[in-house]
């Protein structure tokens, strides 16, 4: 029988060679391959076998061989590295098959991928939907592969790269960075391996921002994580869902239909693969109004959710503790007591203060504005919370330039007709201070309750499960 199997050798490790594959490389009389992947099939080889090996971008008549050594007789045996479907040699021998209309028999053994060896080196970053690009422009158009790079970064894939660089191709990963970055936040993980399954296996996790693609060779495999990846215990982790199996005693009613709720929000949302630190105050403001404007409104500084927290946290470590400032009771009623008391915090409002009515008739100033005033000489580094009234907010600002109130952050969610807008560009411009903004006339005290509930709630964000404090 004319017969051609297709091998895949796995990543190079002689443990990463599936019996099937080490049983079709022992029986054949020819062997076909790249020079370089004989050494790790070598051992195997049948007493008297004919080794045909190659250098590399000589496929084709690899391919060639292959089919003249079957059709005189011999059980051929051609070898791929990692799985022989997967940017190996089995796609052309189908092809050369069909052209030369050859009765050879082609069968196909798969092998370990090295994109999976890495993974697992890595711990578990392919734990959900994923893709695998080459940015090998040899056979395929550069504006094609960035097209590849673009879809996978938008639609939220975990992202294998094979053939990463060479000595021609330097500035393709510079290309991917950058076009990942417009659609990933900084701090995704990224993971990659050196020689996978080899004596000079390198294993490394970083950071989207941090990757530095001088690290990288031809010999590399980078995996990018997801929105949901993250690194635990210097290993590389991807959960298999946004939300993950918990059983029903776990959750009480208005966590599962919260939790319900954030999955409609999340698969409805119009631009799905923002940053985490986005995305999950905009879940929140979303969640409350049912107002799918908000992601054009919702005005977020860089990393604000997670700075606010991480100051609350350390306060707390510190046994300082933590003052939220609101401009009204409102907006102080919704945030989560719980949450609260888990965190150390204080949540004051001073409107209903004694000394607030009397300030504000002596310097002709509204009530909020006054309650403001009193909370920066008592509170100055509070987080500020405002879902009412633009001239508290206005107050701060004020405040703020004249060096009386450092906050730790701001949330600007004022509501109405008459300076509403103008407060919200106020507030706008204090760079040094982490921000929500809803910006426009559009705000109100749940919002601004629900966007202070969401820093609370910070660590549960990358599995996006809300609720804990329900």
């Amino acid at each position: 029988m004319k017969k051609i199997t297709v091998v895949g050798i796995g990543p190079g490790s002689a443990e990463d060679i599936t019996p099937a594959a080490l049983q079709a490389i022992s029986e054949a009389d020819v062997v076909v391959g790249y020079r370089y992947y004989f050494q790790f099939v070598t051992p195997y080889l049948k007493e008297g076998a004919q080794c045909i090996d190659t250098g590399m971008k000589k496929e084709r008549e690899r391919a060639q061989q292959a089919f003249e050594m079957a059709e005189q007789g011999h059980q051929v045996a051609v070898i791929s590295s990692g799985d022989a479907g997967i940017y190996g040699m089995a796609p052309l021998i189908y092809e050369m098959k069909r052209e030369r209309d050859s009765d050879v028999e082609i069968s196909v053994l798969p092998g370990i991928s090295a994109f999976q060896k890495a993974a697992s080196l890595l711990g578990t970053p392919m734990g959900h939907d994923f893709c695998v690009i080459s940015l090998s422009d040899l056979m395929t158009p550069w504006s094609l592969i960035e097209r590849r790079i673009v879809a996978a970064a938008t639609a939220d894939f975990i992202t294998a790269i094979y053939n990463p660089k060479s000595h021609g191709r330097y500035w393709q990963l510079y290309r991917l960075k950058e076009l990942f970055l417009k659609h990933r936040s900084g701090e995704t993980p990224v993971g990659f391996v050196r020689q996978a399954g080899r004596e000079e296996q390198e294993v490394t996790i970083t950071t989207l921002k941090d990757f530095n693609p001088e690290d990288i060779d031809m010999f590399t495999i980078v995996i990018i994580g997801n929105s949901q990846s993250y690194e635990w215990q210097q290993k590389m982790i991807t959960p298999r869902g946004f939300y993950r199996d918990v059983t029903d005693e776990e959750l009480n009613k208005g966590q599962e239909i919260m939790r319900e709720s954030f999955r409609t929000i999340n698969s409805e949302l119009h631009n799905k693969d923002i940053p985490i630190w986005r995305k999950w105050p905009l879940l929140h403001a979303i969640h409350t109004t049912a107002d799918f404007s908000m992601e054009e409104i919702l005005y977020t500084d860089e990393e604000a959710v997670p700075t606010i927290y991480n100051s609350i946290r350390r306060n707390q470590e510190e046994g300082k503790g933590t003052y939220i400032i609101t401009d009204v009771t409102m907006a102080a009623a919704g945030i989560r007591k719980v949450a609260c008391e888990r965190l150390g915090i204080n949540v004051m409002c001073y409107l209903h203060d004694e000394r607030v009515a009397e300030m504000a008739r002596e310097k002709g100033i509204t009530r909020t504005q006054a309650g403001i005033r009193l909370a920066v000489e008592e509170h100055p580094d509070a987080l500020f919370v405002f879902g009412n009234a633009p001239t508290a907010l206005m107050e701060l600002c004020e405040l703020m330039r004249k060096g009386k109130a450092q906050p730790t952050g701001i949330i600007a969610a004022p509501v109405g007709f008459v300076h509403v807008c103008e407060s919200k560009h106020m507030v706008k411009v204090f760079t040094d201070v982490p921000k929500i903004i809803v910006e426009g006339r559009k705000g109100g005290s749940n919002i601004a309750a629900t966007l202070v509930n969401s820093i609370l709630a910070w660590e549960d964000a990358q599995q996006l499960k809300p609720g804990r404090d329900v």
